[in-house]
């Protein structure tokens, strides 16, 4: 029966072992194949930073980073297992003895070895958690090392530096916190011992040894430390009320500064003296009930503190709180307008003029020709019918820019027809097809922002497949867009497989990829690499079609790719495309500093954070071809960028490298001026009792906005214009104000974008003693225009929708110019045709089928038309001269204007008894009587 015994024992210890090698065989090939993953993915991101000629930066990022895992996980591990060491008693196993039975045999455990174990490998966790964490925040303490010492700007409260704020505190703040995290640690373990060697399992002697004096002295040590470490965060702590948010304003306030910043130090200073406390305990032979004495003074003073602070705030402050706290409003106002360059922005006084002559044509030519028509979403729509060509290409957005089309700089309108793969026949969607074939969008369309055909659809510039120019001196010589806003997908180009370049008749265009961008795949080893990390594992590496000299480009998407070369910029989610001189096409990126940490100024809402600083920094260049990505620095006096150009100095280049016809394409950003329209809207007011009482609060114009007719804030209008008293055209991105819970403008905002101007901001105010039409009230006199309405209506009736696009507010003369365009819609068709343009000024609205004939309503030469011969296809508007403007209605037409008039009078009565047919006729009698008023008119 022992044998039995001794056989199953045998048995039972073989399945074990197999067991054992099995389960280290699978660990064993998990740990290869992660670390073969991660090796290969660093290895492709080598290659990918050495394509764009950054391979510094990666490497810089690289080192810094292992350097602080390397740094922090080995002071973590010297740190808590030598506390672990020093606090562990000698002979544990002398008295902690612990048998078990095995198989009937007393097993003695070690338990000295087996906690020595137990520490080490605790140790050797807790220093990689540690250490990897503190290196996914390197970039602190190396902008710390890099940074610019600044001069001249100090805090108001503190005296302090900008660069204190913006580097050297948030690295304070990290060591400090890893200290305070090990104090803790050192805490947590002294704790255990002294729960341990006071267990119920512990003789009376060994609790009342040397061993436990020991350990209540490690123990007051450890907690001397982390009080130490409490009252330093605490002291930090002061910095950050710089940086809190008020009801009224940001920043330190009256209590604060005469209550909380002196009560923390004395807060401090009872931390300070309950770890001298513990440190005498350490050194003498401690007692525990002292150590529960050693928070109390500080729990104490800090209970004192509040008390005070809630007097303070209630009785001294409440009462009085315009006074107490003026100065401190006066700090925030200009803390805020420099975080966010409010201070470079220059105020004039505008008029708004209300009558017809203010617009003063004859000296705004350029403005009147370039009001924009085209809304942005409409002309989307219209595209994607008439240019997509083929389903799988779209046009993922309209930007709007400048170009010299015939001598004259004209405003256009740009899209750029990429490759969307998801759009591909679901047959089509294959590795081949997907990878090597379908590689890259096709080329661009342009059109002038107010120019139409009869049939009211655009008027291309650039337009079709192979791309067509109707301007000499504008062409397209390189339309792949192998980059772009819509391509996601990796693809690989200069393979034996040819490329699909467009549509062709009955056959396609083919191509190869004559650039040098992207990865060179290499030899089969390289190839596996790139695969493994690619997720192509199963592919690539057995292609015939690709060869040693094929390339794979991979992170084509924009944003994406600026963010991987410099993830601590914010993007403008809205990159815009341009067409170089050169005939190639490229992709201008706005990209900003920003921080949350700005002395005492207001925190405004920026993507998904939070920030109180911004700059446009940067302007970022993309080949759409090649995918080469260059930064441009513009505002070299921004330290945050200073700072990362130190540290990567390979990666930034001065902006005057730039070439010049990309330059001329650079504008002031959406996204700036929507954040500094919003700031400027509360601190314009720089007076503190002005500021407090809320009594000139501005507000971003709103607009009615198809097609949910939901209130929505107006967006940044790019217009060619020449400033009020200024002489040359620029283009200038405008944004209206209206007073608070009001619509009635009060002001305007604008972007400056071209030559040595570039940059600067403007405002522009309103007289206060009258009111001037805001967008809503525009939109209201829209709809309450019986002609107007009764129009929109019956269109709405006919199997077809009004789709009206956004209400412009242009600046011209000494007036305010308001357009707005309406388009036609048919239920079937995703397709808005321009049918109607409205145009008003203060005191006058008018509207037809065309530009030119609105404006010629507006300036008195001719009636308000709902419909007539549509014009020829023309390039851009062309308003009437100042000469034909100004000229009287003749008298001989009184009688057809009469007629008119009756036939409306009874389009309006038949449309509201809702005989519709009969109102069709009389309005089909009210087009010939307004026809012949027009040929009687030309």
């Amino acid at each position: 029966m022992d044998k039995n015994n001794g056989r199953g024992d045998i048995v039972l210890d073989t399945r074990r072992r197999r067991r054992t090698v099995r389960l280290t065989l699978i660990v064993v090939f998990g740990v290869v194949l992660l670390g073969a993953s991660a090796a290969a993915s660093y290895y492709v991101d080598a290659l990918w930073f050495e394509s764009l000629g950054l391979a510094s930066v990666f490497w810089t990022r690289l080192s810094f980073g292992a350097a602080t895992f390397a740094a922090f996980t080995l002071a973590t591990f010297l740190v808590v297992y030598g506390v672990f060491r020093v606090l562990k008693p000698d002979h544990l196993d002398d008295v902690i003895a612990r048998t078990l039975l095995v198989n009937r045999r007393p097993l003695r455990l070690p338990i000295d070895r087996f906690l020595k174990l137990i520490g080490l490998g605790s140790s050797l966790a807790l220093a990689a958690v540690i250490g990897s964490s503190m290196a996914t925040r390197w970039m602190i303490l190396a902008l710390y090392w890099h940074a610019p010492r600044s001069e001249g700007l100090l805090d108001p409260i503190f005296g302090r530096p900008l660069d204190f704020y913006l580097f050297t505190l948030p690295a304070l703040q990290l060591i400090s916190g890893w200290l305070l995290t090990l104090s803790v640690v050192a805490c947590l373990i002294a704790a255990a011992f002294v729960a341990v060697m006071g267990g119920a399992g512990i003789s009376a002697q060994w609790r009342s040894s040397a061993v436990q004096t020991g350990l209540w002295r490690g123990f007051s040590a450890s907690l001397a430390a982390f009080l130490v470490m409490i009252a330093v965060r605490a002291y930090l702590g002061r910095f950050e009320l710089l940086f809190q948010e008020g009801t009224i304003f940001s920043g330190v306030t009256y209590t604060d500064a005469h209550v909380s910043l002196g009560g923390t130090l004395v807060v401090c200073v009872a931390l300070i003296l309950g770890a001298l406390i513990a440190s005498a305990a350490a050194v003498r032979a401690p007692r525990p009930r002292w150590l529960l004495a050693v928070p109390l003074p500080a729990i104490a003073c800090y209970l004192l503190v509040g008390g005070v602070r809630w007097y303070v705030s209630g009785f001294i402050v409440a009462p009085n709180q315009l006074v107490r706290e003026r100065p401190f409003i006066a700090h925030n106002i200009e803390m805020t307008r420099r975080a966010y360059a409010l201070e470079r922005i220059e105020t004039h006084p505008f008029p708004a003029d209300t009558g017809i002559e203010a617009v003063e044509p004859g000296s705004n030519q350029t403005t009147l020709q370039n009001i924009r028509l085209w809304d942005g979403r409409a002309l989307q729509d219209t595209l994607r019918q008439i240019q997509e060509i083929r389903t799988y290409y779209d046009f993922p957005d309209i930007d709007i820019d400048r170009y010299e089309v015939g001598g004259a700089v004209h405003e256009m309108m740009l899209a750029a027809r990429e490759l969307n793969v998801e759009k591909l026949p679901q047959s089509s969607r294959n590795w081949i097809n997907e990878k090597l074939i379908y590689t890259h969008g096709y080329g661009v369309t342009m059109n002038p922002v107010n120019g139409f055909t009869s049939e009211g659809l655009p008027t291309l510039v650039l337009s079709n497949m192979p791309v067509q120019s109707t301007t000499p001196g504008l062409a397209v010589t390189r339309p792949e867009i192998y980059f772009g806003e819509l391509t996601n997908t990796d693809v690989y180009v200069k393979t034996r497989q040819k490329e699909f370049n467009y549509p062709q008749g009955d056959a396609n265009n083919l191509t190869s990829y004559q650039g040098d961008g992207g990865i060179r795949l290499g030899g089969w080893l390289r190839r596996t690499l790139i695969a493994l990390d690619r997720g192509d594992l199963s592919k690539l590496p057995f292609s015939d079609d690709v060869t040693s000299e094929s390339r794979l480009l991979m992170r084509r998407q924009l944003s994406e790719r600026v963010l991987e070369l410099a993830p601590f910029l914010a993007l403008d989610p809205d990159p815009y495309v341009v067409v170089g001189e050169d005939g190639r096409i490229y992709w201008l990126m706005d990209a900003f500093t920003t921080s949350d940490v700005y002395p005492y100024a207001r925190r405004v809402t920026f993507g998904s954070e939070n920030i109180n600083y911004i700059r446009n920094s940067v302007k970022v260049v993309i080949d759409a071809y090649t995918g080469q990505t260059t930064f441009y620095v513009f505002d070299a006096h921004d330290p945050i960028i200073a700072a990362y150009r130190s540290l990567f100095p390979s990666l930034f280049t001065d902006a005057a490298a730039m070439p010049a016809a990309v330059r001329k394409h650079v504008r002031y950003p959406e996204l700036m001026l929507n954040v500094q329209a919003a700031i400027y809207g509360l601190y314009h007011m720089t007076n503190p009792d002005v500021f407090y009482n809320r009594e000139d609060l501005w507000s971003v114009a709103t607009e009615v906005r198809s097609p949910d007719q939901r209130q929505q804030l107006m967006e940044p209008n790019f217009v060619l214009m020449t400033l009020p008293g200024e002489r040359s055209t620029e283009f200038i991105a405008i944004l209206p104000f209206t007073p608070a819970n009001r619509n009635n403008l009060i002001g305007w905002i604008a972007g400056r974008s071209d030559g040595e101007h570039y940059g600067e901001a403007l405002v522009y105010d309103f007289p206060k003693t009258r009111l001037i039409d805001g967008p809503s009230q525009i939109e209201a006199r829209i709809d309450q225009n019986a002609q107007l309405s009764g129009q929109l209506t019956l269109w709405n009736q006919q199997g077809s929708h009004v789709r009206r696009g956004s209400l412009s507010v242009i600046p011209i003369g000494r007036a305010l110019l308001y357009a707005e365009p309406i388009y036609l819609q048919a239920d079937r068709s995703p397709m808005p045709e321009l049918r109607l343009v409205v145009l008003a000024v203060q005191d006058r609205l008018a509207y037809g089928p065309t530009f030119e004939s609105a404006l010629a309503a507006l300036f008195g030469t001719g009636p308000s038309l709902l419909s007539a011969q549509a014009s020829p296809s023309v390039p851009a508007a062309r308003p009437a001269s100042a000469a034909t403007l100004s000229a009287a209605a003749p008298a001989d037409i009184d009688a057809l204007i009469a007629e008119a008039a009756r036939d409306f009078t009874e389009y309006q009565q038949l449309t509201a008894a809702g005989k519709l047919a009969e109102a069709g006729e009389k309005l089909e009698s009210l087009k010939r009587a307004l026809d012949d008023l027009q040929a009687r008119h030309h």
